[in-house]
């Protein structure tokens, strides 16, 4: 299956979402935020909220040839936010041309797909692929999701954290000056 360009989307108007970024705002590097494992491992809905957590289960999914899904699941997340009906219109056609018509180049497997047609994209509204999110995510929750808490890549991010949050650098300003007050 053919792999989506994330700045093709972005520029097809998937906007931002597609995006990894850092919360100060910059581009996302592999800097993770203290826990940010323990927190992906609680969840699927805590793993897609942070965007490093996107960026490390895209990578994954990329490994195992389904990155369409999390794509799908992304851009419908940024579908919903969009409130102009132009925009709406362009959105919901390119999600479909590119996810669901029979000629996507990067499709997803969903139940009742066949019966889609172009037709839906006339009257778009903002939860229009809500049902078919809900599969991509059910899928990802119970199949995927479980497989990348036992990567290599998820279990060697999990490693890096722990050995950054142990080293001495990572220690409380208050930490240290107890310790230097204290000898």
């Amino acid at each position: 299956m053919e792999s989506v360009c994330t700045l093709c989307l972005h520029a097809r108007g998937f906007g931002p979402v597609l995006d990894i970024h850092d919360s100060d705002g910059s581009p996302s590097s592999s800097h993770q935020n203290p826990k940010s494992t323990a927190k992906w491992a609680a969840s699927l809905e805590n793993l897609l909220e942070d965007p490093e957590g996107v960026k490390r289960f895209r990578e994954f999914l990329k490994k195992e040839f389904s990155e369409e899904n999390v794509l799908f699941w992304l851009a419908c997340e940024d579908f919903k936010k969009t409130q102009d009906k132009k925009q709406m219109q362009e959105k919901a056609k390119e999600i479909y041309m590119t996810f669901l018509s029979s000629k996507a180049s990067s499709q997803v497997n969903v139940e009742g797909q066949s019966r889609l047609n172009e037709k839906i994209l006339e009257e778009p509204h903002p939860l229009m692929f809500q049902k078919l999110q809900d599969q991509i995510f059910n899928l990802m929750k119970y199949d995927s999701y479980s497989r990348f808490l036992k990567s290599d890549l998820f279990l060697k991010h999990k490693r890096t954290e722990e050995e950054e949050e142990d080293a001495p650098d990572a220690q409380s300003a208050a930490k240290r000056a107890s310790r230097i007050y204290n000898t």
